[in-house]
């Protein structure tokens, strides 16, 4: 009985935690959906038109010069499906890390 315990905790442990640390789609706090929605869109053009071409394929390289990180296109295409509580910092930190002025919401 203890064996069946034992791995029953290996097996269910680390889908609980992972169940735990993923975030819900949506907005960010204190942002209707729509305000949300119009951020993550402002955010992308920002990082398009000063950092890489998201406007070729999501991946080529555009008017931005650079071919785009990995992590922003995640972000993008994060927003793009609603979830923009997960998306908006990751597209801020990639602006700031690129030293480009983050516009405010």
């Amino acid at each position: 009985m203890q064996k069946w315990t034992s791995i029953l905790g290996c097996v269910v442990a680390p889908a609980v935690l992972a169940a735990c640390t993923q975030t819900a789609g949506g907005p960010p706090p204190g942002m209707t959906a729509a305000q949300g929605a119009a951020y993550c869109a402002k955010l992308t053009t920002v990082y398009s038109e000063y950092v890489a071409g998201l406007a070729t394929s999501m991946g080529g390289v555009g008017r931005g010069g650079g071919q785009s990180d990995i992590d922003a296109r995640v972000a993008v295409a994060q927003c793009q499906d609603g979830n923009t509580a997960a998306g908006i910092p990751v597209l801020q930190r990639e602006l700031r890390n690129n030293k480009v002025e983050v516009p405010p919401p």
